[in-house]
């Protein structure tokens, strides 16, 4: 921003030392709109222009904003890249170029229009990427497009937020998941708005509609839903004119929401990333919130990442939870591993050899060593040594010290005995 100031007479060209945003239209439909109400906050001091560009909004008008010239562009990289096509910009005056969520751009299959943008941009840029996971191509991605970066991580990456209290519950059947929470829902309400995730489109269809049945106003959010239907469904959850909202992974990402303190995960996450995502949309800025997650049985394959999560946060775990976790033969074989394997290991193993000088147990220094001693030192530790005991124990039973009656007794006398030529 202050390189733009230093610039003035670059302000009028297209797209001119601006900041570039990445979002993704499928996944945060209102993402965009917030960074750019948030940009214009600090932009309107400085007189500089935002331009926001999207899917779903209007190109034409995009098109004449972006004609006339922006300092801060909000874009997709789809829609930029066809604005770009099209003549009503270009990409060669970037000067900061920040990349946001790009794992979930990846996930979504915007890999080739994210590299391209990265190609596009001028070499001599400063590069942001923000990622709340950092998977194997998200750091690909990183070493192509940043030059030298230096890597800054709040906390554990993917880990969850420790202001928000996990509680998994394990229920037996998609009925006494929808039992439970209508029976919960009245208390959870009166702590602050609830965000209810379902996986599907079509079970979050009918779980708003049994909640209406139910007499609970609520709110419904998915990627069917057209963008101006969408828009109007956050604005009314931001104000709380409904403090329920029952939502796909659309609402995972992007969200940010204060007054939001509960969130149900009614059905668990296509993945742990997503899972950690979900509950963060409560517990933020300092706020604390409560995240509850509902598995059945058949969610063994996953629960397994659940557990790592809790004790990750420092959760409780509860005991059905793990033991539904450890009927999975991969968590099974990862826990036991790090525990040390096979519970009964422990001791002196095969080949060991104690240190030089050491006695060996129920060995007294002068003595000869006892059975004791000879069992713990057989032929599978040290068969050298056993060699050496055993002729050592033979040779001490069989020797007679001189000091002893018996050989005195055959000593002669001084008188009887013969002298020698040097006497």
């Amino acid at each position: 921003m202050f390189w733009v100031l230093l610039r003035p007479e670059a302000a009028k060209l297209p797209l001119s030392c601006g900041l570039f945003s990445n979002t993704c239209r499928r996944s945060l439909p209102w993402s965009k709109g917030r960074i750019y109400n948030e940009a214009k906050k600090f932009a309107r001091v400085y007189d500089l222009t935002v331009v926001c560009a999207y899917g779903g909004g209007s190109k034409w008008e995009q098109s004449l904003a972006l004609k006339e010239g922006a300092d801060i562009v909000v874009a997709t990289p789809g829609r930029i890249i066809d604005h770009v096509k099209g003549g009503a910009t270009n990409l060669q005056r970037v000067t900061f170029l920040v990349l946001d969520e790009a794992d979930r751009m990846f996930e979504l299959g915007f890999e080739p229009q994210v590299r391209s943008v990265c190609n596009h941009v001028r070499p001599d840029r400063q590069t942001l990427l923000f990622s709340a996971t950092f998977r194997k191509r998200i750091e690909k991605l990183a070493k192509d497009a940043l030059i030298d970066p230096v890597r800054i991580s709040q906390g554990i990456t993917g880990q969850a937020n420790e202001d928000v209290t996990q509680k998994v519950l394990l229920m037996e059947n998609q009925q006494l998941k929808r039992d439970w929470l209508v029976n919960n829902l009245v208390e959870m309400l009166s702590a602050g708005s609830v965000l209810v995730f379902v996986t599907k489109k079509v079970d979050a269809e009918q779980l708003a509609a049994d909640l209406k049945v139910k007499e609970f106003d609520c709110l419904l959010l998915h990627g069917d839903i057209e963008q101006a239907e969408r828009n109007k469904v956050i604005t009314a959850f931001k104000k709380k004119e409904c403090g329920l909202l029952v939502a796909t992974d659309v609402a995972a990402r992007g969200l940010d929401i204060p007054h939001i303190r509960t969130v149900v995960n009614y059905d668990i996450a296509r993945d742990i990333d997503t899972h950690t995502h979900r509950i963060g949309r409560t517990g933020r800025a300092g706020n604390q919130g409560t995240a509850f997650t509902l598995i059945t049985p058949r969610d063994k394959e996953f629960v397994g990442h659940i557990v790592k999560n809790l004790e990750a946060a420092h959760q409780e775990v509860p005991q059905e939870v793990l033991d539904l976790a450890l009927q999975s033969s991969w968590y099974r074989k990862q826990r036991y591993k790090s525990k040390g394997g096979n519970p009964n290991v422990g001791g002196v193993g095969l080949g060991f050899k104690e240190k030089v000088g050491s006695a060996p147990k129920g060995f007294v220094s002068g003595e000869a060593p006892t059975q004791q001693s000879q069992q713990s030192r057989g032929p599978a530790t040290d068969r050298l040594s056993a060699m050496k005991a055993a002729f050592k124990t033979q040779y001490m039973n069989q020797f007679t010290a001189s000091s002893e009656p018996t050989q005195q007794a055959h000593q002669p006398s001084a008188s009887t005995r013969k002298k020698s030529r040097w006497q």
